[in-house]
């Protein structure tokens, strides 16, 4: 994985004032202006598929640094903001109901039939990937996906953890993305790294992502099977999850799914999925089917599969005394540079232009202390 980080994302109730998002969106529009003149249409989706520009982007704005109504509000502020015709670029998706009005977006957009079916299969698999095939504990209630007229795409989803009160951001630019199924992510945001995740994303599960496509591939009948095999045996999935340190003990979300779609597994041996992602693709195939297979590779195969977080560091908290990482500083000088160069060229009011500085200057000091 390219970029990751985690932020400080606690979830937040309530509205953005309507005043405030209305200079969001005015605002918005300049900034990503002046980087559609000055670098093009493709930039944009870059800094958006990188978690520490965004971040610093919806500081700019005006929006709490360590919220998570930072990604909803900012994404909508585009959202509403942007357009093909003026900008080249727009979005489409949302929270909640709105994140499943993406191919009605796009069918409306001015785009080419190739190029609809095209964005909203990345739109799908985005989220079905980070519902599904990465299961960390954060199920997806806020799904963008930002594009050209040419096809070219980024998308920024939101999970929440209902336990713990936080969210998690994840970001996907389409330069990035070899296979939708292999660490596909241009940056994953959260506030904690989880002790034990199913990471079948990750490089490391290659083996048991090759066996859950032959097993699938097989039989139902013999998912069945070897499903009941893997529930008796459970106690030694203990014995594949452990490092020469320590014994590990799975969570609870790892137990063996009681309830499996088996229309989607049947669906799946009618299709004869080729690889791993045409399987993911198959409709109905969702986290309990996924993480059935994979405990059955596991358990019964002893394929490996990659249970650690792929979130890595920490940019919003930990920041100048290295805890628990430290900041990349020549980043996030360059990220603030940037986004100064383009708040110094937009075409916004001088008041608007000086309190965006303002708060610019404000992010530089809760970083580094600076005075």
């Amino acid at each position: 994985m390219r970029i990751t980080g985690t932020a400080d994302l606690p979830l937040h109730e309530g509205h953005a004032p309507s005043w405030l998002v209305r200079r969001m969106k005015h605002l918005a529009s300049a900034i990503v202006r002046v980087i559609v003149d000055d670098y093009g249409e493709r930039e944009v989706l870059r800094r958006l598929g990188d978690p520490f520009w965004f971040q610093s982007f919806g500081c700019v704005l005006g929006f709490d640094w360590h919220s998570s109504g930072l990604t909803t509000v900012v994404t909508g502020s585009l959202r509403e903001a942007l357009s093909l015709e003026e900008h080249g670029v727009a979005l489409a998706g949302g929270k909640g109901r709105m994140s499943r009005t993406v191919q009605e977006q796009l069918s409306s957009a001015q785009l080419n039939e190739t190029t609809a079916e095209k964005l909203y299969r990345a739109s799908r698999l985005a989220a079905k990937v980070d519902n599904a095939v990465l299961q960390d504990g954060y199920s997806i209630y806020h799904h963008i996906i930002a594009y050209t007229s040419s096809g070219e795409w980024a998308v920024i989803q939101q999970g929440m953890n209902d336990a713990n009160g936080y969210a998690r951001r994840y970001h996907w630019l389409w330069e990035d993305v070899g296979s939708f199924v292999v660490e596909p992510h241009s940056g994953l945001v959260g506030d904690r790294v989880e002790e034990r995740v199913i990471n079948m994303t990750s490089r490391e599960s290659e083996e048991a992502r090759r066996v859950s496509l032959d097993i699938v591939r097989e039989s139902p009948q013999k998912l069945i099977r070897l499903i009941n095999v893997a529930s008796s045996k459970q106690e030694t999935l203990t014995a594949f999850t452990s490092s020469k340190d320590e014994q590990i003990k799975p969570p609870a979300h790892l137990v063996m799914p009681r309830r499996i779609d088996w229309d989607a597994v049947r669906r799946a041996y009618d299709v004869q999925p080729t690889n791993y992602e045409e399987l993911v693709d198959v409709r109905g195939m969702g986290p309990a089917t996924i993480r059935a297979l994979a405990l059955v590779a596991s358990i019964i195969y002893g394929a490996e599969v990659d249970w650690r977080d792929p979130v890595k560091y920490s940019f919003a908290h930990g920041g100048k005394d290295g805890v628990p990482y430290p900041v990349e500083r020549r980043r996030m000088d360059k990220v603030i540079g940037f986004l100064r160069e383009a708040v110094e060229a937009s075409e916004i009011d001088a008041r608007e232009k000086k309190d965006a500085l303002q708060r610019l200057l404000s992010l530089e000091r809760r970083l580094y202390g600076r005075g």
